[in-house]
């Protein structure tokens, strides 16, 4: 494993591919991009297609480690980023004054000082490394509010994070940040202009079958090519949520713990839910859609 950017966009490519991530080549440029340049990169695109695994890939492909935020309403400066270990405070200050000490300007410098600093995800995110600056996922911001992106425009722009009654932390080697949404509502343009941006979209039949492949190599070569042939045509239906990457690796690895070695409509239909999140998507889905796309899925497999 290398800890210095790839120097081409077909190593980025490699890299990647080479923990388990298949990426199409407009991703692999902005990811290079971000790794060549030192600017965050903001991912948008529906839940479950590999978003938060280009995170996972790039620290474990760089050897770096990997500092997850996870994002939700509410989500607050004392959760992201740090606060005060206000108990360790308060006895401090009882001991000094029992000590006799008496100026609140040497006790205020004292308690507020990085000792009783508790670092959260952002914090960490800034502090030294031995293995190289770590990768920092935020994702899912689109879970919080705008007052928490306007705190992000510092960490951002500069690498830094002001604490008032401390100062100014920055990183000594920028982190790699990488930011994901699933555009449940629009990100402010004030942050999208410190990102560079991607929208990661469905992968094409071709691709899936790759991933499918090298994330679960072993699926029988059939099965993967129906599998991916199904899922495919699935998500040309009308339904409340189509199924991502994510619930085609995790029914693939279903069918396999059931001994399939092919799709059949009652093996399918059972296990609908790993595809389907949603009642309503299941019920449309009944045995002559089924039976249906079971065909398209085995059009599409080459013969042998």
């Amino acid at each position: 494993m290398t800890s210095a950017a790839p120097p081409s966009i077909n190593a980025t490519t490699a890299l990647l591919e080479g923990a388990g991530y298949v990426p199409d080549r407009a991703l692999a440029t902005v990811v290079h991009l971000a790794l060549r340049m030192g600017r965050p990169l903001l991912l948008e695109g529906e839940a479950g297609v590999g978003k938060t695994e280009v995170a996972r890939t790039l620290a474990a492909a760089l050897g770096r480690r990997l500092i997850r935020l996870q994002c939700y309403e509410g989500l607050d400066l004392s959760a992201a980023a740090y606060e005060w270990n206000y108990a360790a405070q308060m006895i401090a200050i009882r001991l000094a004054e029992a000590a006799g000490e008496s100026d609140k300007g040497t006790i205020a410098s004292d308690v507020f000082s990085e000792r009783y600093l508790l670092r959260r995800p952002l914090l960490e995110a800034l502090a030294p490394d031995a293995a190289g600056p770590p990768v920092l996922l935020v994702d899912e911001l689109d879970r919080t509010d705008e007052a928490f992106e306007a705190f992000l425009l510092e960490l951002l722009a500069d690498f830094q994070i002001t604490i008032p009654e401390l100062g100014t932390i920055k990183a000594a080697q920028p982190p790699i940040i990488i930011l994901t949404s699933n555009r449940t509502r629009e990100i402010h343009d004030a942050l999208k202009r410190r990102c560079l941006y991607h929208w990661v979209d469905y992968p094409s039949a071709e691709r899936e079958l790759a991933i499918l492949r090298a994330r679960l190599p072993g699926v029988p070569e059939r099965l993967s090519a129906q599998i991916v042939g199904f899922v495919q045509a699935l998500r040309a239906e009308d339904l409340f949520k189509v199924p991502g990457v994510a619930e085609t690796l995790d029914w693939a690895s279903a069918l396999v713990e059931l001994d399939a070695v092919a799709l059949d409509p009652a093996l399918v239909g059972d296990t609908l839910g790993v595809l389907l999140k949603y009642q309503d998507d299941i019920a449309r889905t009944d045995a002559p859609r089924i039976e249906r796309l079971i065909e398209v899925a085995r059009r599409s497999v080459p013969a042998e």
